[in-house]
């Protein structure tokens, strides 16, 4: 429980609904007491009834007395209906306070992780695979729901139940009772262990549905590379050893489950048997009425289910505990700085890099080592290296995606850290290399950093033309209203980039960083989209990442990057008399 005791502050926030629904329940319990009490009663005053009146039958008063039984009959039977009725209004209200408290709890706990994984930083997610993040969202938010709601019902039912029900038993004849209520601790302890199988399978299940979810869902998103090798063979036979194991685990799930009601049935058929052998001695001794037996056949079933989910809230309980755990350990994550706890963000004069070191935290080489930059605003700086040279790494640092483990980045002398990320990434422009376009329109891909009021048509419009793509969305037939698919595939390449660029200049930015966004783009493309860029950006600050040394020639300063460490710098002219790395690149990409 010491995992689940995090849950105080939501059922403290619904206590009153909490605290409503067990009393519902004690209601009900109440209103079901009653009716093997009525039941007895109507037994044994209607059978009274019958045996006076055939002992009178020819007597002129014996077809009162048989009117008299059925009347009898038919008033507790009445009573009875009506007790069923008021217990099952109770059980209607209990459900609707105990089970919508837990829907609660269950939307409040969703929300509460999803505002988390808002607020982590991006090494969380180079570590968590996003299936994990979904999984610990629905199905362990789906179990801690299932203790939340029904496990909490069963438990104060069981508890009322078998405390009312066994006191009556006991009270009514005790030696019965002990004989009767001897098998139901069996029952309750095997189907613990039974639940036990079955939730282990059930995990399984889970395992291996996500498992064989995840291989569809790479199947279908890699289904045109499977196709050009001619690989379809090979991922049916892989699909089918897939679904033979989820198979396999269903047809283990389901033997464990067959095994439940028979096993659960046999029990409750000797407790059943009990009653009527030792209760029909008991009648022919004289210590007991038929009544009786009703009596305890009812209570005795009353007490099946509240015994058999015992075995089955216990197996809740703890599956609920592992996936709190599990939610837990995301909960605990430290956090990013969060929006509006720093200062507002000022870019005046210059950003300063100084001695920047950074080494990812999955990895043991530094990324960046050493780096010492200036970029006044109004410049453009130029980064160039090969793959794996720190390129973006460097971008990411300025956009305060990750902080540098040594070394400082300041902003007109205050370091980036005091200042506010929300109102700094307000006035950023970033198109990063690995473009994600959201299966929305055109239109609202371009706008999305954009206010309602501010997504104008016109202002979309132009930001297009800039990227160089707004020819290419008027030839679509529903032109900025067209819907993209899953991650933009209904665009090429280079023109998802060109929607991307369109997405960050759409916002008029004071600074924009372009990670190596040009790469899918021709070289006819890119020089329209360079000559837009550079009137575009000529009163703005930009930073250009790129392998080619065509999309970075024009920069105000160049930086050359190697291994995580600045080579060479300078401006594209000093940088091709030096005749170093720089030219060397040039004069081959221009071969």
């Amino acid at each position: 429980m010491r995992e689940l005791s995090c849950l105080k502050p939501y059922l403290k926030r619904y206590r009153w609904r909490l605290f409503l629904g067990m009393l519902f329940v004690v209601f009900s319990n109440i209103a079901a007491v009653y009716v093997p009490m009525l039941v007895r009663m109507g037994f044994d005053e209607t059978a009274e009834r019958v045996r006076l009146a055939g002992m009178v039958r020819q007597h002129p008063g014996g077809a009162l007395l048989e009117a008299d039984a059925v009347r009898t009959a038919l008033v507790f039977a009445g009573l009875i209906l009506l007790a069923a009725l008021v217990r099952a209004l109770f059980m209607y209200l209990m459900r609707q306070y105990i089970i919508n408290m837990s829907r609660f709890v269950e939307y409040d706990l969703k929300n509460d992780l999803f505002r988390k994984y808002e607020r982590l930083p991006l090494a969380f997610f180079r570590r968590n695979f996003t299936g994990d993040l979904m999984a610990r969202m629905s199905e362990d938010v789906g179990h801690v729901r299932m203790f939340v709601g029904p496990a909490v019902m069963y438990t104060v039912n069981f508890l009322f139940t078998f405390l009312a029900v066994v006191l009556i038993m006991f009270y009514t004849n005790a030696e019965l009772s002990m004989y009767v209520l001897l098998p139901l601790p069996l029952m309750s302890y095997s189907i613990y262990k039974v639940s036990i199988i079955i939730n282990k399978r059930s995990t399984r299940i889970q395992q291996q549905l996500s498992n064989l979810t995840t291989f569809a869902q790479e199947t279908f998103s890699g289904i045109r590379i499977i196709k050009s090798f001619g690989a379809e063979r090979r991922f049916r036979e892989a699909f089918n050893e897939e679904t033979d194991a989820y198979y396999t685990h269903q047809m283990n799930l389901a033997r464990a489950q067959a095994a439940f009601f028979p096993l659960m049935m046999l029990l409750v058929g000797i407790s059943t048997l009990l009653v009527v052998y030792l209760g029909g001695n008991a009648v022919a001794a004289g210590n007991f009425t038929y009544g009786n037996i009703a009596e305890f056949l009812i209570y005795l079933n009353m007490l099946i289910w509240p015994m058999a989910s015992l075995g089955w809230v216990t197996a809740l309980v703890q599956r609920a505990a592992v996936s709190q755990g599990r939610i837990n350990e995301f909960m605990r994550e430290a956090e990013a700085q969060a929006p509006g706890t720093g200062i507002p963000f000022v870019f005046a004069s210059h950003i300063s890099m100084k001695d920047v070191s950074f080494t990812y935290p999955d990895k043991q080489h530094p990324a960046l080592e050493g780096i010492n930059l200036n970029i006044p605003r109004g410049s453009t700086l130029g980064v160039l290296g090969q793959t794996g040279s720190g390129k973006s790494t460097l971008a990411a640092l300025i956009m305060r995606l990750y902080d540098p483990q040594l070394g400082s980045i300041t902003v007109d002398g205050i370091d980036l850290k005091a200042f506010d990320t929300g109102s700094m990434r307000r006035v950023l422009g970033y198109v990063p290399q690995d473009i994600f376009l959201f299966s929305e329109s055109i239109f609202d891909n371009i706008s999305f950093g954009l206010d309602a009021a501010l997504a104008t048509p016109e202002r979309i419009e132009q930001a297009a033309r800039m990227a160089g793509i707004h020819d290419d969305i008027l030839r679509f037939p529903h032109g900025y209203q067209t819907m993209l698919g899953e991650r933009g595939v209904t665009l090429s390449g280079g023109q998802k980039q060109r929607v991307a660029i369109a997405r960050a200049l759409a916002t008029n930015p004071e600074l924009i960083l372009l990670d190596d966004c040009l790469s899918a783009v021709d070289a006819k493309s890119e020089a329209l989209i360079i000559a837009n860029l550079k009137k575009e950006l000529q009163h703005k600050t930009a930073i250009i990442i790129s392998h080619r040394v065509q999309g970075v020639m024009h920069a105000d300063h160049i930086v050359v990057l190697k291994d995580g460490r600045i080579i060479e710098q300078g401006t594209h002219q000093s940088l091709m008399e030096r005749g170093g790395s720089y030219a060397r690149l040039h004069q081959m990409q221009v071969a």
